[in-house]
């Protein structure tokens, strides 16, 4: 009777240790869906206004941790798709549909010296249009850069008005060669363009 007691009071103190390492969340599931009812993998699933995502898997299932308490919403986004943002509320399973949003596939995208469809980019693209950066109060067009574009580090050595900004793109691909990126500026190649142009020169980046 004892040892039975002692499990039993052991499997208590199991559940209450794993609820204080995860308090206030719940488990969440559910598909993404193309209108055709197709499933649809690597969809971009994630609560609102935090860092707390996944993605969608080969039959476009997921499932996600999200917090017990307050209006929890999930932004849902695919390439090539319409995003959208769905509350959850009390529901712990979700069917989500997303329209097809083939005309952002249509968009010419800049590569190096050349210009491809979206559609038939496979790396990551990110942009800044004039309208973002045009009333942003900045001494040069690499510092409104700053915090807009994924995996872009915009960075001065001084504090000082008209000190060089370096900027790295995802990191440093060199130990021994300069890593600054290569900019076109409307089909000609320059040196360290963003530092010679003012933002409201600039169109998109």
């Amino acid at each position: 009777m004892k040892k039975l007691v002692c499990l039993l009071l052991l499997l208590t103190g199991l559940s209450l240790l794993a609820a204080a390492q995860n308090p206030g969340r719940r488990t969440l599931n559910g598909t993404v869906k193309t209108e055709k009812g197709e499933g649809l993998p690597g969809a971009t699933i994630v609560v609102q206004g935090t860092t707390t995502g996944t993605s969608s898997d080969a039959n476009g299932s997921f499932s996600l941790a999200i917090p017990t308490t307050g209006n929890v919403a999930l932004l849902v986004s695919s390439i090539g798709f319409a995003s959208q943002t769905i509350a959850v509320g009390d529901r712990s399973n979700l069917l989500i549909t997303l329209q097809d949003d083939s005309k952002s596939l249509d968009d010419v995208v800049v590569i190096g010296y050349g210009e491809t469809a979206r559609k038939d980019v496979t790396g990551a693209v990110s942009s800044v249009s004039a309208k973002q950066i045009k009333d942003i109060p900045v001494n040069s067009a690499a510092d409104a850069l700053t915090g807009r574009l994924a995996g872009v580090q915009v960075t001065s050595s001084e504090g000082t008005p008209g000190a060089d900004v370096r900027i790295r793109v995802r990191g440093g691909g060199s130990i021994t060669q300069d890593n600054s990126p290569l900019y076109v500026v409307d089909g000609v190649q320059l040196e360290n363009a963003l530092s010679v142009l003012a933002p409201q020169d600039i169109q998109s980046v």
